[in-house]
């Protein structure tokens, strides 16, 4: 099979796109080292640093005004999309973690962002199912237990407007997903993929961004 032109990413190679990226500010980068000071053991689970940006650029590009995050954990990608949002836009936080969100509620104050974000500490899916029905949301970026993607999305892409868009997250879920017997998460994120790129009612495109993030736009 022909791969075209690829580029391996080295470490110097990496920092050379995050210096060639909008810089995290203050807060943020705070943030990033307190998640992996005070979290060593989870910290894998905050989006990459080159994630906030983009997300920040997503936002902006899409006119985003009413946002919903399924997975916050300590709430540096939050914190990056509100930072993009008008200061009358919404964006709704799902997570079930008092204790990792309290990061991300203090880093919000701080950017004086908090009042633009609505954290609601429950499971997602209750969170989403209690939402209207009908199409009102312009963002989605989904984050979280990869067991519960797909019902994730089905829960997300009816309450897309058009032109809407989901981000997803570690779609290549360490590169597992070319396992012929992937198991678990990489089993589960497998059949999302499959799942996302034959929704008629989505047009998506796979990135090999970080651990991998897919970008679907509603029809």
């Amino acid at each position: 099979m022909t791969k075209g032109n690829e580029t391996k990413i080295t470490d110097e190679l990496y920092a050379y796109m995050l210096a060639h990226n909008p810089p995290l500010d203050p807060v943020q980068r705070e943030l990033v080292e307190t998640t992996y000071a005070r979290l060593p053991e989870h910290a894998g689970m905050q989006s990459a640093e080159e994630q906030g940006p983009l997300l920040a650029f997503l936002v902006r590009l899409t006119g985003a005004r009413h946002i919903v995050e399924v997975g916050t954990f300590t709430g540096f990608s939050a914190l990056s999309m509100a930072r993009a949002m008008p200061a009358d836009g919404l964006l709704i936080a799902c997570d079930v973690s008092e204790e990792w969100t309290a990061y991300g509620r203090e880093a919000w104050e701080k950017a004086g962002v908090a009042d633009r974000i609505d954290l609601r500490i429950a499971p997602a899916l209750d969170t989403l199912r209690a939402m209207p029905a009908e199409p009102h949301i312009d963002f989605a970026y989904l984050d979280a237990d990869k067991g519960n993607y797909i019902a994730y999305w089905e829960e997300l892409v009816p309450r897309m407007r058009q032109g809407g868009v989901i981000t997803s997250d570690n779609v290549l879920f360490h590169g597992r997903v070319t396992e012929p017997e992937a198991t678990g998460a990489a089993a589960a994120i497998k059949e999302f993929n499959d799942h996302v790129s034959a929704d008629p009612r989505m047009d998506s495109v796979l990135l090999t961004v970080s651990d991998g993030l897919t970008l679907s736009r509603k029809r």
